[in-house]
């Protein structure tokens, strides 16, 4: 029976008392210590369920120099953070994997300049065990803040910012986007479609560049004409923008590979408003495959990343290099997976 939630809270001497073992073996299973046998572990866990003792997280820090709290640093503002649904996605991959394992999740975002030294003052104050980073852009700080403090840090996305040889072997999850590209122009290739547009991200992220090389890749060795290539900043406003540019400079382009679904979505409204038919005038194909790609109108052709999955290896990433830290383990690789392509009703 749990204790009286107005009585005096639960010791680890009650505990060990009510298990038959001593507090120091108590102290092992509740921080998760090696050399327990299973039969007395379990002892121990029901006593705790019984009693309704709750660690001492304070005190428990002391003793482990764990904090049990993970920060996840998103370097864009949160309006753009919570409208795109990539970032919800891999959110969820890496909130149930640090759940699983009785970790907190802190979220930061970066909306102003001036949150980089909030950030860093964080960061570096031993809140958190480690960092989990995405979207980053070439010049951000944030690795250099995470790199002085000593933090272990994973990275969502290939590292390709200034300094980034200060941490020898930067750990990271990503998907194969010169890959994924390259089957998204091809497939355009192979449907006969021969003015093929593209719209990147920004170039300071290597996703973007990435993706941008596969597009290069697929069109060799004639390459493809500089008007038919526009920045539409990963977000829908941006890509219908950017299929605008494209149209006004080249108006018989007949396909468009958009390096982000939202960004593919934005150039479906564009092309509706000015009279093309999708795909019989212009093919369109995007990238990541969330959800919104087979609602779309007609539905999407894209390339699929598991987002989810990637927000699950990067948190997973970063507790086994927390783990080899304490064990003195071999450290965990960094993980490239896949991206498959994805054939609906938009590229014809």
């Amino acid at each position: 029976m749990a204790s009286d939630a107005n009585g005096p809270r639960p010791t680890l001497e009650a505990v060990a008392a009510r298990a038959g073992v001593s507090r120091a073996t108590v102290s092992r299973v509740v921080n998760g210590g090696a050399g327990v046998r299973d039969t007395v572990r379990e002892k121990v866990r029901r006593a705790v369920a019984d009693l309704g003792y709750v660690p001492n997280n304070a005190a428990r820090a002391l003793v482990t120099r764990r904090t049990g709290a993970v920060a996840v640093v998103i370097a864009e503002p949160e309006t753009r953070v919570f409208s795109d649904p990539f970032f919800g996605r891999q959110l969820r991959g890496i909130s149930r994997e640090l759940s699983a394992a009785d970790t907190q999740l802190l979220l930061l975002f970066v909306t102003h300049r001036a949150d980089y030294d909030r950030i860093g003052r964080y960061l570096a104050a031993g809140h958190v065990d480690g960092a989990l980073m995405f979207s980053l852009h070439g010049d951000d700080p944030l690795p250099a803040m995470a790199a002085d403090a000593g933090l272990p840090t994973v990275y969502g996305g290939r590292p390709g910012w200034p300094g980034a040889e200060r941490e020898p072997h930067p750990l990271y999850v990503d998907t194969d986007n010169r890959d994924g590209a390259r089957q998204a122009v091809r497939h355009l290739v192979e449907r006969g479609r021969r003015r093929i547009a593209m719209i990147t991200g920004p170039l300071d992220q290597t996703s973007a560049v990435d993706r941008l090389r596969g597009y290069h890749d697929a069109l060799a060795p004639a390459g493809p004409d500089p008007r038919l290539i526009a920045d539409g900043a990963f977000t829908a406003q941006g890509g219908e923008r950017a299929m605008a540019r494209l149209l006004d400079a080249v108006p018989d382009l007949d396909a468009v590979f958009a390096s982000s679904d939202l960004m593919a979505h934005g150039a479906l409204r564009t092309l509706r408003a000015r009279g093309r038919r999708v795909p019989d005038d212009v093919a369109v194909v995007g990238y990541d495959d969330l959800e919104p790609a087979a609602w779309a109108d007609p539905p999407l052709t894209t390339v699929r990343q598991d987002v989810e999955e990637m927000g699950r290896l990067m948190a997973r990433l970063l507790l086994r290099r927390l783990g080899a830290q304490d064990s003195g383990g071999p450290a965990p690789r960094p993980v490239i997976t896949g991206a498959e392509l994805v054939i609906r009703e938009s590229s014809g």
